[in-house]
């Protein structure tokens, strides 16, 4: 193997990764190619040379300096067959794709149809990828959420009110639930588990009657509209809420200590795997131990245990 390219989507933690697959190539005597704005770049070749030296002083940078993009050509076989010859064309002898459900899936894809031989790391901030413990950039986005609630908490009790805080995760409760524990929340809506308006409209109340002056409920963006929840909180116990979105502020922020230890040992895990043959998988950490995963089982839909935690979490505030 003669020459490796990198794909990326954006999350905190992907530019150290791609730090990681760069210089252990090189140290492999592998060459490496940046394929800008995945997958689209693919499509059009859009690539980059990449060495040990112009992968310098990004370890501590958030996104990704291959820039990134939705793809909506690569849904179609046509246009994944041209991806798959650009491959061939740049002499490309193995494809290194970070990202969710969505990169993972693709790279899946090229490898079933074109034969291309494809390594994935999970990178996603949701948290959603099966089979896989921690994805890259998932504890940066609940370290960026939990320092703007902490800040929120200042207001929520200074004013004496009930604030309602709006996080990422369309289909998996993660940052939510972290962010919940770790930050001292009284309530948390998750697309894992049911709610009942009702219930926690007594509990605010039961808690106001007992001299409780704030209240902080975090809400999943696949789960409900936080303007939504504090409305229907409002017209069922008459007290003041306020809603607070945090968006792509969590898709940002410099990579923690964790997320950049993880990509040193992702990027050098899945450089191997190509060289000695493996595709159609992606790099993991399960049970805290790097190993290897099919592909077509980590795009599977994620079932994650949340009732320990949401008992602990209740328990707690």
């Amino acid at each position: 193997m003669k020459r490796i390219a990198v794909l990326t989507r954006d999350c905190a933690g992907v530019n150290a990764a791609i730090r990681a697959v760069v210089r252990t190539a090189a140290g492999r005597g592998v060459g490496a190619l940046g394929i800008l704005k995945g997958y689209e770049g693919l499509i059009d070749g859009l690539t980059v040379p990449l060495t040990r030296r112009s992968v310098s002083g990004i370890i501590n940078l958030g996104g990704t300096i291959l820039k990134s993009a939705r793809c909506e050509r690569f849904l179609s076989a046509d246009w994944r067959g041209r991806a798959a010859e650009t491959v061939r064309r740049l002499g490309i002898d193995g494809l290194i794709v970070m990202g969710g459900n969505g990169s993972l899936h693709g790279a899946h894809l090229l490898h079933v149809e074109a034969g291309v031989p494809v390594v994935g790391i999970p990178a996603t901030i949701d948290n959603d990828i099966n089979g896989v413990d921690l994805a890259l950039g998932a504890d940066t986005a609940v370290n960026v959420a939990l320092d703007a609630l902490d800040k929120i908490r200042d207001t929520a009790t200074s004013l004496e009110r009930i604030f309602v805080v709006e996080v990422m995760g369309r289909e998996c409760g993660y940052i939510a639930l972290q962010v919940a524990l770790a930050g001292g929340c009284e309530e948390v809506l998750i697309p894992e588990r049911d709610y009942d308006p009702d219930r926690i409209c007594a509990d605010i109340k039961a808690g106001n009657a007992e001299g409780k002056v704030s209240w902080i409920i975090i809400v999943a963006e696949g789960k409900a509209r936080a303007e939504d929840v504090a409305r229907a909180i409002t017209d069922r116990t008459g007290f003041e809420t306020r809603v607070a979105v945090l968006g792509h502020i969590q898709r940002g922020g410099r990579p923690t200590a964790l997320d950049r230890i993880m990509a040193a040992r992702l990027g050098r895990a899945a450089v191997d795997a190509l060289l000695e043959g493996c595709t159609d998988c992606c790099v993991r950490l399960r049970n805290g131990v790097l190993d290897l995963w099919p592909l077509d089982k980590a795009v599977l839909l994620k079932t994650t245990p949340v009732e320990s935690d949401y008992r602990l979490l209740k328990l707690l505030s």
